[in-house]
């Protein structure tokens, strides 16, 4: 049991650094001696745990960045009583988050999802998964919004979820190099217009 534990661990440790550096300097630009030396690990320890470099950002993607993305974008929206609303503050407290964060280069699912995109089919098909989720768990929200009556019938909720989604994705991206405060402010200015032109209930 304790050595179980211990595995695990540093299983986690391990993860925690890889996210951490693939994040930073790019998958394809991390190898597997920046790897050991940031774990301070020899390779016999690094092959022990993973058969290969893919295989550890397999790891990595199906725990630590599933779990990531999921207390971020879509926990916070399940089941909630108006969609608008909760999508609202989930993705305000997303950026406001990225904003603080002295080290941040973007949107780490849409980094990676570039990245692998017609390099590695194995692992970008685990990263379209977790957006999958995401995307499954925005429609939800907006089909129970509609239910509820938030929002008119005819209002399609899959292309209201992809909107939300790239416009997410594309606004982390300009918030590295650009101002992030104003970025964000601006952002959800244009998003509460957005979803108020939708709003049968008025919450905002």
């Amino acid at each position: 049991m304790e050595k179980n534990l211990k595995s695990r661990a540093t299983i986690n440790r391990m993860q925690q650094k890889g996210m951490e550096l693939f994040y930073q300097k790019g998958y394809y630009q991390t190898s597997l001696d920046d790897i050991l030396k940031a774990l301070e690990l020899s390779k016999g320890a690094f092959y022990h745990h993973f058969q290969s470099k893919e295989d550890f950002m397999i790891s990595i993607v199906q725990h630590l960045l599933f779990r990531k993305i999921y207390s971020m974008l879509i926990e916070p929206i399940e089941g909630k009583e108006n969609p608008f609303q909760q999508i609202e503050i989930c993705l305000e407290n997303a950026l406001e988050t990225a904003e603080h964060n002295p080290l941040d280069f973007g949107f780490v699912l849409g980094n990676f999802m570039s990245e692998f995109n017609g390099r590695n089919e194995k692992i970008s098909s685990y990263l379209n998964d977790i957006a999958k989720v995401w995307e499954v768990s925005l429609v939800t929200a907006l089909q129970k919004g509609k239910s509820d009556g938030y929002l008119e019938r005819h209002h399609d909720s899959e292309g209201i979820a992809a909107y939300i989604m790239a416009s997410y994705f594309g606004i982390r991206s300009l918030m590295v190099g650009g101002n992030p405060r104003m970025l964000r402010y601006q952002y959800m200015q244009q998003l509460r217009y957005y979803f108020k032109g939708m709003s049968l209930k008025s919450t905002f």
